[in-house]
């Protein structure tokens, strides 16, 4: 396996859907691996944000990603701004991928919605300087969601069209690697919007900064339907917060859904959510502690940071050396 690559906006407020759908597969990843992942502070930019709010942002994904056990010295955990050859590489892969393709991309037309005019270059560009953030590591693997896959084949796109422009194997062509039942956690209150950080209600999400009282309450509030657990796959098809619930469970449980419908079909919501309660509780509070203990030491998480950025400009720098060279620019 080469090298892994991945990141993960600081738009404040990690949710479990984070956690299960990102940060908890880099931990299983980091022992088999070389892995680079980084808290993507330019693709924050692409929207307003607050600068205060932005630090704090990113200070707090990577306690999340500490917390739950991506480990600083077995990895690169860094903040992308602290590398400038994200920048400067994204821009030389502007200047190689094509209108077409960006205009093909859905999460551009889902963000802007009907003020696209009104949206920033950056937010349209996002999926170029994506693009860069894995080709500067000439990254190999990169985890992805179902929301991502799109921007993973537009890089496979760049890379091959950059080599073939330049008549040299400059990239290799990243490859997605996609992880179990629970990449796409839904919304506690509508099973068929995904959990998410700007949802105005607070019972939609759980928040990895959550404590075990807070997460109680949560489960307890979610939503269900009056019928008892499902006790097939096929039978979860059009319940979708019952599926939502239990995709969750087999989660946290490292189980396969079919095992948690033979465990639990055919019992009440009342008594599932009482088990989802304890595994929940278990699995993540002590994460909440930890990353409040980190994110009371804003220092020691500036540490791990730049600590981290140093070694991926170390990998980093040589690749944008010879990208430079390829195309053709002058060098000192």
């Amino acid at each position: 396996m080469g090298r892994i690559f991945s990141g993960v906006q600081p738009s404040g407020n990690l949710t479990l859907g984070n956690y299960l759908g990102a940060i908890r597969n880099w931990v299983k990843l980091q022992n088999d691996h070389e892995c680079i992942f980084c808290v993507v502070d330019m693709h924050a930019i692409t929207v307003w944000q607050d600068p205060e709010a932005l630090r704090r942002a990113t200070r707090e994904v990577a306690a999340g990603m500490l917390a739950s056990g991506v480990d600083p010295k077995k990895n690169i955990i860094f903040n992308q701004s602290a590398v400038s050859g994200h920048a400067e590489l994204g821009w030389i892969l502007n200047c190689v991928s094509r209108l077409g393709w960006l205009n093909r991309m859905t999460q551009f037309k889902e963000k802007a919605g009907k003020h696209k005019e009104n949206a920033s270059v950056g937010l349209y560009v996002y999926p170029n300087l994506m693009a860069a953030d894995i080709l500067l590591y000439k990254g190999t693997h990169v985890p992805v969601g179902d929301d991502q896959k799109q921007h993973l084949e537009l890089a496979r796109d760049i890379a091959q069209k950059f080599n073939n422009d330049f008549g040299r194997e400059v990239f290799p062509l990243p490859e997605p690697m996609i992880f179990g039942s629970a990449t796409r956690v839904m919304s506690l209150r509508d099973g068929t919007k995904k959990m998410s950080k700007s949802d105005p209600s607070e019972y939609s999400r759980i928040s990895m900064t959550d404590d075990a009282d807070m997460i109680a309450k949560k489960v307890r509030k979610a939503k269900t339907d009056p019928h008892p657990v499902p006790d097939s796959v096929e039978a979860c098809g059009d319940r979708p917060e019952a599926k939502n619930l239990m995709n969750i469970f087999a989660a946290l449980s490292d189980q396969e859904l079919k095992e948690v419908c033979a465990e639990y079909g055919g019992q009440s919501f009342a008594d599932f959510k009482r088990a989802l309660t304890d595994l929940a509780v278990s699995k993540l509070a002590p994460i909440s502690e930890e990353m409040q203990r980190y994110m009371d030491d804003p220092a020691q998480v500036d540490a791990i940071l730049k600590d981290g950025a140093e070694r991926a400009n170390a990998i980093a720098a040589p690749v944008l050396k010879e990208v430079k060279e390829v195309v053709g620019f002058l060098q000192p």
